[in-house]
């Protein structure tokens, strides 16, 4: 699965790329995913690629760097900048927490992230998609091109940080007629790039399908990480051992 926080680029501040990447700086990812999900969890680098799909990117990891952040803000001339993240407990376990986590690192860098706690009920058709900085969870899918084309093409329904990127979206569509393995990894690794340095969303972990089974509970050796349940077929590929 991927946790995701997409900013409306089309919405201010949001539409200053240094203050996206101001606010990718200022988050903590390896204490989020020890403090929230106790280590279950791989580290993300806010693009929606993970090492569970093909193609999987090994591009410089964005850290945790609060005076960056600030040095950009500077820059952008939003010093102390002031945001609402909502979010609310439905989206995933620990999801409250997980922004007011954000929200004490983002301190260091003289940001207040004020979390805004979400109904449950509506979340999906009042805050997704319409409110500014909302968290998000999506659920897992097998390629690369099928994540990005449902959220991030920038004519896509699901875009849901409203990001633009004429050079994305010609590699988007370029990858998906190469025939070359060599150069359609070059493609997403360079979409990859472009999604972590100037697009919308702070992706800072993919949550991991832990399963636990009895050992009388046998499968083929290799689980789906397309969705949950073994991607739904662990009735047709698991089996008990009796």
């Amino acid at each position: 699965q991927a946790i995701t926080m997409p900013m409306h680029c089309d919405t201010a501040p949001f539409d200053n790329v240094d203050v996206r990447m101001a606010l990718k700086l200022s988050v903590n990812r390896e204490e989020l995913v020890e403090k929230i999900t106790f280590g279950a969890a791989t580290i993300g680098n806010d693009f929606h690629h993970s090492p569970a799909m093909p193609y999987y990117p090994d591009i410089p990891q964005c850290g945790y760097d609060p005076e960056q952040a600030k040095a950009l803000l500077k820059k952008a001339g939003m010093e102390g900048l002031t945001v609402n993240l909502s979010t609310a407990d439905s989206i995933t376990t620990g999801a409250v927490d997980a922004a007011v986590l954000y929200a004490e690192h983002a301190k260091a860098a003289g940001i207040t992230i004020n979390v805004v706690r979400e109904p449950n009920d509506g979340y999906w058709s009042e805050v997704w998609l319409n409110k500014p900085w909302c968290m998000v969870t999506w659920g897992a899918r097998p390629t690369p091109d099928v994540m990005y084309t449902l959220a991030y093409k920038d004519d896509a329904a699901w875009n849901e940080s409203r990001w633009q990127n004429a050079r994305f979206n010609e590699l988007l569509l370029a990858a998906k007629a190469e025939l070359n393995e060599e150069r359609r990894g070059e493609m997403y690794t360079e979409m990859a790039m472009l999604a972590r340095d100037d697009g919308g969303t702070v992706l800072p972990y993919f949550p991991n399908f832990v399963y636990g089974r009895r050992s009388d509970i046998q499968h083929g050796g290799t689980v789906s990480p397309a969705w949950q349940m073994d991607g739904y077929r662990h009735a047709s590929r698991w089996w008990f051992d009796s």
